[in-house]
């Protein structure tokens, strides 16, 4: 018999969740639901999942649940047919307990199925197992689904007085819950959650619901009563898009070109404090707009979860929106109240910038010896004294004598504002500030630029720094941080890295790369080591070693990320080039070569090569032509000749594709030598000389990447 199917709604009605959870939190709470539903026979694969999340409630829709799960034949494995059965063929003791067990006995016997299990005979029991029922089935998802919430903090809170239930004094949950709705169809489920028993009774806003509560007359009513009598729009993706659509319509109301500022967190955050959106547009005093807008944005955002309007220029406007919770008739008190509540903000923000340039940033830097850096590193005194002196090397390597002083004075400087009022005030305003404070005290663009771009790339994707002097002493300040963490073994692990010592890496990385720059790593960690000689218990070993396999590793990384083969990888990295900036161009050649019909067969070969040569520690490069004796070492001597040579100008030259497609050439000589000569020859010297002449292919071989890594 066919179970009726019926659309299924469960909802949870709680006090106000964390709003920078909410979209995890409904997404977690039905998906589990739908997956415990379908694993229990209880919904099809098919069934279409709505996930519901508002300020006040959880809650899902889910298509075709049944009834009751179809049963299930089920087959079980009892055990071998010697161990079951005696010699007369009569059950066992064994048997006819394990029977006993599934609830049968000895008439059971005559019924069990034979079966080969492995090399032995087995006997099996079959039987039906009844379909769970709806009832049943939702109580389990149910009690899965509260369980696994990604809840961020669990409180815990007594249940209302008069609870029926037996045993329930207090809970645990993210907020306290005060309605369970279940639904199948038009049908009440009788489940429980968290002290409570289902119904079909919610609510809907706080103040401006048409009927309280709202009575669900089914399933598939549920996301239109709740806005029609609920006012409440109950999908956070709807009520996302009505507050993006109502952001737009507002900026074109107040005229010109202006635009919302874009933050899909931002927006994130508002749809998950209102339930009923209402868009109103609200401005500020013109004056304010003296302040840099990095700091009237980041306030407004940040504090009041405004939205910021911004002109054709990007230039911050006077104008702001905000996203109401509700929608009166006469909206200018809520208008003017938010009005009143940002003024002081901006003052704030006014009084630092004002307050803050009274003083230069170079009068500022002896301040930088009094805030601890870290307890074994010392001051952002001592630091800012590393940086200067790393980036001084750095430019003495890249340019002229105006890089290297732009540098030094920029690294000298690039701390400096976080002893200002504002970045104590908004931290996340550091480099931002400074630049404002440069240009204010006179220094040149490209100075006040390296100061705000210093900490660039702060994120995957981040633009690098926009010049040499920027560059320069971002990457100074990145080696400092690298070098000294690891050189105090304070190094990141599995899911800790207070520092960010993996973005840093990639920083360091992304501005080699991406800029050509010509400097090795190896020499620019010493560089930066050298500057920690008077840190006790520093370890140059870590700091250099360790930490250029750790840079290393998160390039492998970056290059599988960007749909590099981990065998290419390997081949270009297994060398461990200095030059970051060459990678690019000797994953190309490896590529290159890949493609070439030679390449499987002088990958092998040069495998083979490497596995012999560890095992000859006693060889060298050196061949004689006079012990040369087989046709095949002849020849593939006299092909090295010919072809090594070009192949190294090429080389050289950093045409990396073409030396390698020059070495391909080599192929066939390469079988020959292996099909026609003996390379552990019993005299000495020819051996060794059959070894120098391996080793020497090998190097030749491997200057690009080590090719025994394309092999399969």
């Amino acid at each position: 018999m066919t179970s009726v199917q019926k659309n299924l709604l469960v909802e949870l009605f709680v006090e106000e969740l964390p709003p920078k959870a909410l979209k995890k939190l409904g997404d977690a709470f039905a998906g589990v639901l739908r997956d415990q539903l379908v694993a229990q026979g209880l919904a099809e694969p098919a069934s279409v999942l709505t996930a519901y999340a508002s300020p006040r409630r959880l809650a899902a829709h889910l298509t075709h649940v049944a009834e009751r799960a179809v049963d299930k034949a089920v087959s079980q494995k009892l055990m071998p047919v010697a161990v079951g059965l005696d010699a007369s063929g009569q059950p066992t003791p064994a048997l006819l307990k394990r029977l006993a067990a599934l609830g049968a006995d000895a008439s059971a016997v005559p019924g069990l199925k034979r079966a080969m299990d492995g090399k032995a005979e087995a006997l099996f029991y079959e039987s039906t197992a009844k379909g769970a029922t709806l009832a049943e089935g939702l109580q389990k998802a149910l009690a899965e689904a509260i369980a696994k919430l990604p809840i961020p903090k669990v409180m815990s809170y007594q249940l209302e007085s008069g609870c029926e239930l037996p045993g329930w004094s207090s809970v645990s949950f993210v907020r306290p819950a005060h309605g369970l709705v279940a639904l199948h169809g038009d049908a009440v489920v009788p489940v429980e959650a968290l002290g409570l028993k289902a119904g079909r009774e919610t609510h809907g806003h706080r103040f401006e619901a048409a009927v309280d509560p709202v009575v669900l007359r089914d399933a598939n009513s549920y996301a239109l009563q709740m806005q029609d009598e609920g006012a409440v729009i109950a999908s956070f993706e709807a009520r996302r898009t009505e507050i993006a659509r109502q952001l737009a319509a507002a900026a074109v109301r107040v005229g010109g070109a202006a635009v919302p500022i874009h933050d899909d967190a931002l927006l994130d955050e508002v749809t998950a404090l209102v339930e009923r959106p209402n868009v109103l547009v609200c401005s500020f005093e013109r004056e304010f707009l003296e302040v840099p807008q990095e700091c009237l944005i980041l306030t407004m955002k940040a504090n009041q979860k405004y939205f910021p309007l911004l002109d054709a220029s990007n230039r911050l406007t006077n104008k702001f929106l905000v996203v109401s919770n509700i929608s009166p008739e006469d909206a200018s008190a809520v208008v003017g109240g938010n009005e009143r509540v940002v003024r002081p903000r901006l003052a704030d923000a006014k009084f630092f910038f004002d307050q803050d340039r009274k003083k230069s940033l170079a009068s500022r830097v002896e301040s930088l010896g009094k805030v601890v850096y870290h307890n074994k590193l010392g001051t952002q005194g001592e630091r800012v004294e590393r940086v200067m002196r790393i980036a001084r090397g750095i430019a003495e390597k890249l340019g002229a004598a105006a890089l290297i002083a732009h540098a030094v004075q920029a690294a000298q400087l690039a701390k400096a504002d976080l002893v200002t009022d504002m970045v104590g005030e908004f931290p996340e305003l550091q480099g931002t500030m400074g630049r404002y404070y440069a240009l204010h005290d006179g220094l040149s663009a490209e100075v006040a630029d390296a100061i705000e771009d210093h900490y660039k790339p702060r994120f995957a994707g981040d633009e690098l720094p926009r010049n040499s002097v920027g560059l320069v002493v971002a990457l100074a300040d990145k080696l400092e941080t690298l070098v000294g963490m690891f050189g105090i073994g304070n190094l990141p692990t599995g899911d800790r890295d207070p520092f960010a010592l993996r973005r840093h890496a990639l920083g360091v990385i992304r501005m080699l790369i991406e800029k050509d720059l010509p400097l090795k790593l190896d020499a620019l960690l010493q560089d930066a080591a050298a500057q920690f000689k008077d840190i006790g218990g520093f370890d140059t070993g870590k700091a250099t070693a360790e930490l250029q396999d750790f840079i290393l590793d998160r390039l492998a990384g970056s290059l599988r990320e960007q749909g590099a083969s981990a065998q290419e990888v390997d081949a270009v990295l297994a060398p461990r080039p200095q030059r970051l900036g060459e990678v690019p161009k000797l994953l190309a050649a490896v590529r290159a070569f890949a493609a070439l019909p030679a390449a499987a067969a002088l990958a092998a070969a040069n495998k083979r090569i490497g596995n012999i040569l560890k095992k000859a520690p006693e060889a060298d490069a050196h061949v004689s032509e006079l012990l040369l004796q087989e046709p095949a070492e002849k020849a593939l001597h006299a092909a090295m000749a010919e072809v090594v040579p070009a192949a190294n100008t090429q080389f050289d030259a950093g045409d990396y594709t073409a030396s390698l497609q020059t070495l391909a050439a080599l192929r066939e000589p390469v079988d020959a030598f292996f099909d026609g000569v003996m390379v552990n020859a019993e005299q000495a010297d020819l051996r060794l000389n059959r070894l120098g002449l391996l080793m020497s292919l090998h190097a030749a071989m491997n200057r690009v990447a080590q090719l025994e890594r394309l092999a399969a």
